[in-house]
């Protein structure tokens, strides 16, 4: 009997250097990883944005890295980490949630809303935030200085093993905190339905946070994470986006980095039946130091 063995693939371009990674899967599914190199490659190629990508599947035992480990402000998917530190710190003493924080989670999931993420943040603390962010294995997550959450630096790697923990069982989050954040994740609003999100087959079930911001050095960060479960599907997917000129490219960079994921893990899935994202997504902006948090801004992208 033959035994699936991981295969190894990179690529890079003819004028790669030392300074320019290049997109790397493992998977035991034969020629997975190669068409995921391939077709995640072609998908950033071109682009402004300085992009990183973590994909894993435990369906096939596939993973793939793009720039894993570089920092970028968090924006608004910092949101999914609050929510996991208020519940983590409940566990603690086996309390439920009060009617006042179930409802500002939902509103700070669902709708991405800054007032709500505020409150929470400024409850737990940055040292309950940093306690959790210990025991969740995601060392180079810091949490934003002055009250500044969207600042927290985070990293496509840390992103992945937060995905990973809300989507198996293990001994930092209860069964039923992982699924109430999934719950919510599966229950954003229909204009925040954008980013990963694209092209994932029917048969999957979507579970979303994204984010933006834009600050004078690094242009527009736009960013999003997602889990993809069900009976055949178990994947995660981050993809985080910076020094992107407008809005626009930020999305138009996740949602091709996406389609082409979602097309190599589930092949056979009919084109007509994936996922079309909102025509005009929308994001809150979170407060910096130089501007104020805005409720909602509108993006008008094209799929390129």
């Amino acid at each position: 009997m033959l035994v699936p063995v991981a295969v190894t693939a990179t690529q890079g371009t003819a004028t790669a250097t030392a300074a320019t990674p290049a997109v790397a899967c493992t998977s035991k599914q034969a020629g997975l990883a190669a068409k995921l190199v391939k077709d995640i490659t072609a998908a950033v190629q071109g682009r402004a944005s300085t992009t990183a990508v973590l994909v894993n599947d435990r369906v096939t035992k596939t993973s793939c890295i793009l720039r894993p480990d570089q920092k970028f402000d968090s924006a608004s998917v910092v949101k999914v980490a609050v929510l996991a530190t208020l519940l983590w710190d409940a566990q603690k003493t086996g309390r439920q949630l009060t009617g006042t924080e179930k409802s500002r989670a939902t509103a700070m999931i669902t709708k991405s809303d800054n007032d709500a993420t505020t409150a929470l943040w400024r409850q737990l603390g940055a040292t309950k935030v940093k306690a959790f962010l210990t025991a969740a294995g995601m060392p180079k997550t810091v949490p934003g200085a002055n009250g500044y959450w969207g600042l927290t630096q985070i990293t496509a790697r840390d992103q992945q093993r937060l995905l990973a923990l809300l989507t198996a069982k293990n001994t930092v989050l209860t069964d039923a905190s992982r699924a109430y954040v999934l719950q919510l994740m599966n229950s954003v609003v229909a204009s925040q339905r954008w980013g990963v999100p694209a092209g994932a087959p029917s048969t999957a079930k979507i579970h979303v946070k994204n984010g933006w911001l834009q600050r004078a050095t690094h242009g527009w960060r736009v960013h999003s994470i997602g889990a993809f479960t069900g009976s055949a599907h178990n994947y995660q997917l981050t993809v985080l986006t910076q020094d992107n000129t407008t809005m626009n490219d930020g999305i138009n960079t996740i949602q091709a980095v996406a389609r082409a994921v979602h097309k190599d893990l589930s092949p056979t899935s009919s084109a007509g039946l994936r996922y079309n994202p909102t025509s005009t997504p929308q994001e809150a902006v979170p407060a910096v130091p130089e501007r104020p948090a805005r409720d909602m801004v509108t993006a008008y992208p094209t799929a390129r």
